[in-house]
């Protein structure tokens, strides 16, 4: 994307020789440049398996709130509290609704296309009896994708749609905590979501891929 709208994970030394020696980094002219692996200048893109190496050899840790996003390694911002209440009362209210018509998942990964798994606020998958045990869901498994947006609302809104969009999410939905409003994404396409519309919080709607569940601005913030 030509609009860097999220913050890069930043590398010690000590990580980059090791993720050197391990051959997680090819040999070449590599290079550490305030915390960002570079190659000729351009961040370097760390593939999905490459991704989960780092957190296999201890370089990521649980403790690290991170994504991999088009190979880059991002931070995801810090959960505050209205946040965290929405996100559990979308929990709540998915479950209790869906039952058994879809897999709630939260904060878990989605395999988009090697080199970017977002771990999305909330996933209505489709049902599965191993619950996804094999391998992380893909884009043809998501029914519905939530993400809850305080400071991070610029990326859900403009870099995370594109993605979502371009890997053909059916509907994506983005909760605004400070103005209690839904922006609904649908009809995705390669280049965006050609229809983006606005739910404010007195408003109800049903979700195009679930039509039984209809929800309102109080189901989600209360």
């Amino acid at each position: 994307m030509a609009t860097q709208l999220a913050r890069p994970h930043r590398f010690t030394g000590d990580e980059y020789r090791r993720m050197a020696e391990l051959g997680i980094l090819p040999a070449g002219p590599m290079e550490l440049i305030d915390g960002r692996v570079l190659l000729g200048g351009q961040p370097w893109r760390f593939s999905t398996r490459d991704y989960h190496r780092l957190a296999e050899v201890g370089i990521l840790s649980e403790d690290d709130r991170v994504e991999l996003i088009e190979g880059e390694v991002i931070e995801m911002s810090p959960i505050g509290s209205r946040h965290a209440s929405v996100v559990r009362r979308l929990t709540a209210r998915f479950t209790r609704r869906l039952g058994d018509a879809a897999v709630v998942s939260v904060h878990n990964p989605l395999d988009l296309e090697d080199g970017t798994q977002p771990e999305p606020d909330v996933l209505l998958l489709q049902p599965r009896a191993d619950f996804y045990a094999e391998a992380h869901p893909t884009p043809a498994d998501v029914l519905l994708l939530v993400e809850v947006a305080d400071s991070s609302l610029p990326v859900d809104r403009i870099r995370k749609a594109d993605l979502y969009a371009a890997a053909g999410i059916a509907e994506y939905w983005v909760a605004d905590v400070e103005r209690r409003r839904v922006f609904v994404h649908t009809r995705p396409l390669p280049s965006g979501y050609a229809l983006v519309e606005t739910r404010d919080y007195d408003d109800r709607w049903s979700a195009g891929t679930l039509p039984q569940l209809t929800l309102g601005g109080p189901d989600i913030f209360g």
